[in-house]
């Protein structure tokens, strides 16, 4: 694939990038050379492959899947201007 100098200036308009016109040649040659270490990266063998989030193994810590309630309801209800018997208490606004 090879992109000319009309494709590289619908791309940069597309990404609201100003780019004189004397400016385009160069432009569509950067993204011809993008475009060719895209080719070669096509041509690695990834058979048998897993893929991986990091260079070194390792496991994310977990913790248990657990409903709990928190156990933070009386320091929560502290910040609250109006609590009444372990709840928000807000004004009606319903009539």
């Amino acid at each position: 694939m090879s992109i000319d100098e009309t494709t590289a200036a619908r791309v940069a308009k597309l990404a609201r990038i100003k780019v004189e016109p004397e400016a385009l040649p160069v432009l569509a040659a950067e993204f011809n050379t993008i475009l060719g270490f895209i080719e070669q990266l096509e041509e690695v063998d990834v058979e048998g492959v897993e893929p991986m989030t990091s260079v070194t193994p390792q496991r994310l810590k977990r913790r248990a899947d657990v409903v709990n309630d928190g156990g933070q309801q009386e320091a929560v209800l502290r910040n609250a201007p109006d609590a009444r018997e372990g709840f928000f208490a807000v004004p009606k606004v319903v009539e």
